[in-house]
């Protein structure tokens, strides 16, 4: 019997104490880790060793991290785990709208990163329905609108197939929260800025949107016909 493939992780860092700190725990994990030390290292790695997952550094010698995530973005559907000295919401909310599934503050736990990659990696497996005009196959990870292939993030497709599982019906940002990212995160900007990647990718007009709605205060629904 085949083995199965062993998860693949690029760490993108310009600090060899952390870089190795960071490779150890993911090792334990039984994961392959691969390392660039720069932008344009990272992104040739990427496209060399085509990895499931990216963790990021933002502060990167020659490209920074969200320049390199938003290239990544054009020909990969890698997750990527950002990594931030600086605490500010707006960094973070940069790197999540160029397309991170998620980031982290430094100093951070590695332990906190495996959990973390764990949580992305947790991801509906089965098929499930949607709006009209919409086609959602979880398990071969295809969306289209009208027919038309739509290019989506691993996050945002997650996000529509947890909303495509009840059209209608409202699911709450907690819910969402946990259903994509894991128990345990409460940062509502988390969803709010993938959803609004997910619409502008659909072709949702924001006050009329065609598949996602808004219920103000509570969280998002798929619309029905």
């Amino acid at each position: 019997m085949d083995q199965p493939a062993r998860l693949r992780v690029l760490v993108v860092d310009d600090e060899p104490p952390i870089v190795g700190l960071v490779r150890g725990y993911l090792e334990r994990e039984g994961w392959t880790v691969l390392t660039a030390s720069d932008g344009n290292d990272g992104l040739d790695v990427v496209r060399r060793e085509q990895p499931d997952v990216v963790v990021l550094d933002l502060m990167l010698p020659g490209l920074d991290g969200v320049e390199v995530c938003r290239r990544i973005r054009t020909f990969s559907s890698a997750f990527v785990v950002m990594l931030t000295a600086k605490s500010e919401e707006i960094d973070k909310l940069v790197g999540l709208a160029v397309g991170a599934d998620d980031y982290m503050t430094k100093p951070f736990s590695p332990r906190e990163l495996v959990a973390r990659i764990k949580a992305i990696l947790r991801r509906a497996r089965t098929s499930a329905p949607a709006a009209p005009g919409l086609d959602v196959d979880v398990a071969r990870r295809i969306a289209q609108v009208d027919g038309q292939p739509v290019e989506l993030t691993r996050t945002e497709f997650e996000i529509l197939a947890a909303l495509a599982r009840e059209p209608g019906s409202v699911v709450d940002r907690p819910t969402l929260l946990a259903s994509v990212w894991g128990p345990g995160y409460n940062d509502d900007h988390l969803v709010d800025v993938h959803v609004a990647n997910l619409r502008r990718k659909l072709g949702d007009q924001p006050d009329h949107p065609r598949f996602v709605e808004t219920v103000r205060g509570v969280g998002y629904r798929l619309a029905t016909a």
